[in-house]
């Protein structure tokens, strides 16, 4: 007679690796029924977006190959978690269910509701925490209430100090293989015609493998010298974590303890833990402000007058602007689903300051074309940027692109990667093509207007209108 299984569900925390809900259910001695679900139906703008989409088809592979080893295997099924849960829960008689939680406000409602009708039915509902250091609700302010300056919230944490939960010497996980799965391709989460998604593989190893992997190489080649090299985009160095930490593939536990396992912690581990603490900021923010991917944190800003205007967001979108350093990090983006952080805040600021186009309008494009979109740190990160949000850059602070290209990429290496037009142009230029003369253009075979679009607006002209409509508030 067969054992009726614990159903573990994976969300946003594919891996096996210290993962508090895996723990817990093998403790139990039951077989464990790992289970994904994929919900096309999350309410508003927020389904998966595309890069995404890639990447957990890859991602899921990888889990089930690492279950597989374990003697198990992964279950897909398609449609709404409430149906395809009630579905397993009969074709298989399991009276448990154990996830990890997401801080997402959809995720939120949905998740509640779900445990209410499933505890109404006598299932047993177990979460936990799999992909923060503390839980949102955890750290608050003296008067009791949410931080809304990083400094405060991340000194607060630090003074508080993870609490690890260290899983060794576990017992060997038994597993449910009686469940039939629907087939990974038919779910058509890569794309085919066209293939955009080409350079992707170039870059990245989706799965918890390829993330220890990632993690290796930051701490022994770039942790060392990560405060002086991570605003470099033509440098490999930073840890290019960030989308193994939004689907799970590794935790910022995990992280902190190889810190703490540091005999000799450099001093760029606290700016790269700051980073982290980040992170965890934006999902603090999220759950107490709920709005914040929809509207502005700053309510002043609720009837701020964006332009509107999609020529030019075509042209931010597809990385022709006429500024090297902008175009270099949107075309970057699309062909490695990926930017450099530094890049992110000068494309941003040209967005939201030198467009005066909406921040709303580049946080959807960041979600559809980001492996590592996270709508936490996407919405908190854009309106940082465009000056309406929690411990907001002021609105005075615009980017200029040339002089951020010139100090970020003096050598214009990130700008000849990802703009090849410009490559044969001087370091003295490269950054700002429509100061060269005609000669030197000739010579790099640089036609403006033609081969490489000239500056869609001029920098000072640019500043002095954001400065005016930012007053005006």
């Amino acid at each position: 007679m067969k054992t009726s299984p614990l159903i573990l569900w994976f969300r946003q925390d594919l891996r096996l690796q210290h993962h508090p809900a895996f723990e817990v259910a093998k403790a139990t001695g039951l077989p464990i029924l790992p289970l994904y679900i994929l919900d096309d139906d999350t309410p508003g703008p927020w389904k998966m977006g595309a890069a995404q989409r890639w990447w957990l088809h890859h991602s899921l592979l990888s889990l089930n190959k690492d279950l597989d080893a374990q003697g198990g295997k992964l279950i897909l099924r398609r449609g709404s978690p409430s149906r395809v849960l009630q579905d397993v829960l009969q074709e298989t008689g399991a009276q448990s269910i154990y996830w990890s939680r997401c801080y997402e406000p959809f995720s939120i409602v949905r998740d509640t509701g779900l445990k209410k009708d499933f505890i109404e039915q006598g299932i047993t509902i177990k979460s936990f925490n799999s992909s923060l250091l503390f839980e949102p609700w955890e750290i608050k302010n003296q008067q009791g209430q949410p931080y809304k300056i990083f400094t405060q919230f991340w000194k607060k944490c630090l003074a508080q100090g993870p609490r690890f939960s260290i899983f060794e010497n576990t017992t060997l996980a038994q597993f449910y293989t009686h469940l039939k799965s629907e087939d990974l391709t038919t779910w058509e989460l890569t794309p085919t015609h066209p293939n955009w998604a080409h350079g992707f593989s170039e870059l990245w190893q989706p799965g918890e493998d390829g993330a220890h992997q990632k993690l290796e190489i930051f701490f022994t080649h770039h942790l060392k010298e990560y405060k002086e090299t991570r605003n470099r985009p033509g440098y490999y160095g930073t840890s290019r974590l960030s989308p193994h930490l939004h689907f799970g593939e590794i935790s910022p536990h995990q992280i902190w303890r190889c810190f703490q396992q540091l005999t000799n912690s450099p001093p760029s581990s606290e700016s790269y833990l700051a980073e982290i603490g980040w992170r965890e900021f934006c999902y603090h923010l999220l759950y107490a402000f709920p709005s914040l991917p929809e509207r502005p944190f700053q309510k002043k800003f609720t009837d701020f007058q964006w332009k509107n205007n999609n020529d030019t967001l075509k042209a931010w979108q597809q990385g022709n602007t006429g500024y090297p350093i902008v175009d270099a990090g949107m075309r970057e983006l699309w062909h490695t689903g990926w930017m450099h952080n530094r890049v992110r805040m000068i494309v941003a600021s040209f967005l939201t300051k030198h467009l005066l186009l909406s921040w709303q309008e580049g946080e959807k494009w960041f979600w559809n074309t980001l492996v590592d979109a996270d709508l936490a740190n996407n919405a908190a990160n854009w309106q940082w940027i465009a000056g309406c949000g929690a411990d907001a850059a002021p609105y005075f602070r615009i980017f200029n692109p040339t002089l951020q290209g010139e100090k970020f990429d003096p050598q214009g290496d990130y700008v000849r990667r990802w703009v090849p037009e410009l490559k044969n142009l001087s370091n003295s230029f490269i950054h700002k093509p429509w100061q060269a003369s005609a000669a030197e253009l000739n010579q790099a075979g640089v036609i403006l207007g033609k081969t490489y679009p000239l500056p869609l607006v001029n920098h000072g002209d640019a500043r002095d209108r954001a400065l005016e409509s930012y007053r005006q508030l």
